[in-house]
């Protein structure tokens, strides 16, 4: 990432915090080689990385009116579920504050009455169970060093279920290794009616769950397809190619 500039560098107790810039792309990054979330400033609404379009695509089986967002980032998911639908009651938890700010002052999120944002531990949160039960939730909690493994519990996903409605959907962005995980594959089934994949062409296992037996048709519906991705603004069939059920 050399021909990128640095223009924001801090360190909590977890480790450092990057913003860099090429002139076109804004990215947050969490160590060397990392984006952990990347912008065109641009277009912000439109997700850079193969995984964020790969859990926008749950959009094709639910029409959220609020969700939460474990991991805010650079506010990508936010940026795009804000082009879906403006009116949509978002939350978004993240455990480190400097985080937060970076999001707010170098990567344009869009912050108003509809966005609720949490300094907090994911599964903490959840725990307290003081917010309202929501349509979707996004679990995209990372450091450094890959996928923070709590959002894998049994605890946290037992958790996510009690916290989602009776037509709710979890989202779980993973490592493609854990494809192979036949423990977070039982934890999963033990929880939520259907469970559904893809693969992404970065590396990436996108899971989802929910919690009524469901249709996952539209994944393969050139119709449906179209319209979604007219309303986010990119192809998202391209993220769905190796769609399958987990079983």
């Amino acid at each position: 990432m050399s021909e990128y500039q640095q223009l924001h560098h801090v360190s909590d107790d977890i480790g450092p915090i990057y913003v860099l810039d090429d002139g076109d792309f804004r990215v947050l990054s969490f160590g060397d080689n990392d984006e952990q979330s990347k912008i065109l400033k641009a277009a912000p609404h439109i997700p850079q990385h193969t995984y964020v379009q790969a859990m926008l695509a749950v959009l094709l089986f639910s029409k959220p009116k609020s969700a939460i967002i474990f991991g805010l980032g650079g506010g990508g998911l936010v940026h795009a579920l804000r082009r879906f639908d403006a009116g949509i009651k978002l939350t978004a938890v993240e455990l480190r504050a400097d985080v937060i700010e970076i999001a707010k002052r170098y990567f344009q999120l869009p912050v108003g009455k509809k966005l609720n944002i949490e300094l907090d531990d994911g599964g903490t949160f959840l725990a307290r169970a003081e917010h309202k039960k929501v349509d979707i939730i996004f679990a995209d909690m990372y450091i450094e060093q890959g996928v923070d493994e709590k959002q894998l519990t049994s605890d946290f996903i037992g958790t996510c279920h009690k916290g989602l409605k009776a037509e709710g959907f979890l989202v779980l962005n993973c490592w493609k290794e854990h494809s192979k995980s036949e423990l977070l594959k039982q934890v999963l089934s033990a929880h939520f009616a259907n469970v559904y994949a893809t693969l992404t062409g970065g590396g990436n296992w996108v899971v989802y769950a929910s919690k009524q037996p469901h249709s996952f048709s539209a994944a393969y519906n050139k119709q449906q397809l179209q319209q979604l991705s007219q309303q986010l603004d990119y192809p998202v069939g391209r993220s769905l190619t190796r769609f399958t059920q987990w079983e």
